[in-house]
C-alpha cells in the first residue's frame, strides 16, 4: 500500500469523523423544534436531515472547499513541499473534529465554521 493510499484512507476516516462530530454538535438545532413540536416523528427528522445534508455537501461543498483553498490558505507558498499542506490539512480536520466532539461531550456551543478556520 503506497503513501497515498494511507493518505486517502486517514482523509476519509478523518473527514467521516469530522462529520459525526459536527452532527453531534449542530443536529438537535436542526431537529430539535421540529420533533419537539410533533411535526416531525424521530425517525422522519433523520431521514430529511441526512437527505438534505447529502444534498447540501454534493451541490455546495464545493465552494466550501475553493473557499478554504483558496481564500484562507495560500497554495503557492506550499509549492514544492505539497505534503506539508496535505498534512496539515488533515491535522485541521482531526482537530476540528476532537474539538467539536470534546465541545459537544461538555455541552458547550460551538461554531463548526470556527472550529475548522
Amino acid at each position: 500500500m503506497g503513501i497515498e493510499t494511507i493518505i486517502l484512507v486517514v482523509a476519509l476516516v478523518g473527514g467521516l469523523y469530522m462529520a459525526w462530530s459536527i452532527g453531534a454538535n449542530d443536529v438537535a438545532n436542526a431537529m430539535g423544534t421540529s420533533v419537539g413540536s410533533g411535526a416531525l416523528t424521530v425517525k422522519r427528522a433523520v431521514i430529511l436531515a441526512a437527505v438534505l445534508e447529502f444534498a447540501g455537501a454534493f451541490f455546495v461543498g464545493t465552494h466550501v472547499s475553493e473557499t478554504i483553498r483558496k481564500g484562507i490558505i495560500n497554495p503557492a507558498l506550499f509549492q514544492g513541499n505539497e505534503m506539508a499542506l496535505v498534512f496539515g490539512m488533515i491535522g485541521a480536520l482531526l482537530a476540528a473534529a476532537i474539538w467539536l466532539q470534546i465541545a459537544s461531550y461538555f455541552g458547550m456551543p460551538v461554531s463548526t465554521t470556527h472550529s475548522i478556520v
